[in-house]
């Protein structure tokens, strides 16, 4: 039988002999003297080495000693080389090319002390083609008041990208990034600008803003969900979205506001029986199970289930899985089926053999609890 084709990871995907190809072409179009074979050569001899996020720099490096000293003209190269902005028909999932982040590093490098105009009007100019996310926030931290100054005429721009920018940049637990030093109040008049914008790259990000902030301060996210509610600017099918993207975390968690904006009651008069089919279970197997929900009233329910996982030293862990978003009707039971793969080689935690827990979440509320062995 032959072999499968070992999956590369994906580092090697982004950057790889095609892609700084691609890179090396861009800049020998745009930068006079640019050694467009000795840059990929050296450019691609330095990935295996390095993390995904070091082979920005890297290709930073590689590129430099063959830019301007000067800052001014360094930029004025850098846009030069830029490729044609990504498609701004486009509404939804348009991140471009990691290769494209060149920009940004040097512009954190070269431009964040002497030149902060300059650097800001290049990220402008380059998350039109990769998102600057990254390399705006230490702009935000030397920079807050003229940072937050760009940013709110960048809520107003014509590219959904740079709209876009304006929240995910300022993102409080932004995956990957630095930390930012301004506070989420200082940057909310901000998500006030973009929540009604007509592009779901840009509302999407703003939700996931107000996800970062729910984590540690779940009522200004309410509040300011009411306030969008009142003012009516986004059109109520994407705002109901934004709702349950938003307070996802909060849904996991229970909480009983989260709840009540969704209009799912955590004191609902609702009976919950839960039958577990595979009392013991083999890693690599399916936990199976049986949920069955009756009311005398029709009822919205948002039903999810907890497995807390036994550790070896006697301690637990829990993690949050969904499992339906459904109407009971009153007199008809609801029965739900679930076949959840217990992964022997799962990347995020680790299963040891022994007794875990099971327990069914109806509307945020506990409703069900029993326990399984795996063997």
């Amino acid at each position: 039988m032959a072999k499968a084709a070992p999956t590369l990871s994906l580092k090697d995907q982004l950057f790889n002999a095609e892609s700084l190809g691609d890179l090396a072409d861009e800049f020998a179009a745009g930068v006079d003297g640019f050694d467009r074979d000795r840059f990929q050569a050296l450019a691609l001899s330095g990935v295996a080495e390095r993390s995904l996020l070091e082979c920005l720099d890297w290709f930073a490096d590689c590129i430099e000693p063959y830019l301007a000293a000067d800052f001014p003209t360094m930029a004025d190269q850098l846009e030069a080389a830029m490729p044609p902005p990504l498609d701004p028909e486009l509404r939804d999932d348009d991140f471009g090319r990691f290769i494209h982040a060149v920009p940004g590093v040097l512009a954190v490098r070269h431009g964040l002390e002497d030149h902060r105009d300059r650097a800001l009007d290049l990220l402008h100019s380059a998350t039109q083609r990769f998102s600057m996310e990254f390399y705006i926030r230490p702009f935000l931290n030397r920079w807050p008041d003229e940072t937050l100054a760009r940013l709110a005429v960048w809520a107003g721009d014509e590219n959904y990208h740079v709209r876009r920018l304006v929240s995910e940049g300022t993102r409080p637990k932004l995956p990957w990034a630095r930390k930012i030093e301004v506070g989420p109040e200082r940057v909310l008049p901000l998500l006030d600008m973009l929540q009604g914008d007509p592009t779901r790259f840009v509302t999407r990000s703003v939700a996931n803003h107000l996800n970062d902030i729910a984590k540690t301060d779940p009522d200004t996210v309410l509040t300011r969900l009411e306030r969008w509610e009142a003012d009516g600017r986004q059109h109520e099918g994407e705002r109901a979205w934004m709702r349950r993207h938003a307070l996802r975390t909060l849904v996991k968690d229970g909480h009983p506001g989260a709840m009540a904006m969704l209009g799912y009651a955590g004191d609902a008069p609702i009976d919950v029986a839960l039958a577990v089919t595979t009392p013991e279970v083999a890693l690599g197997s399916a936990l199976e199970f049986e949920v069955t929900l009756g009311s005398d009233t029709d009822l919205p329910v948002l039903v999810d289930y907890r497995i807390r996982f036994a550790r070896p030293n006697g301690k637990s862990g829990e993690k949050v899985f969904k499992l339906k978003v459904a109407e009971v009707k009153a007199g008809k039971p609801l029965v739900l089926k679930k076949a959840h793969k217990l992964k022997a080689n799962a990347t995020t935690f680790e299963l040891h053999p022994g007794t875990h827990g099971l327990v069914v979440q109806v509307n945020g509320v506990d409703r069900a609890e029993t326990s399984f062995e795996i063997v």
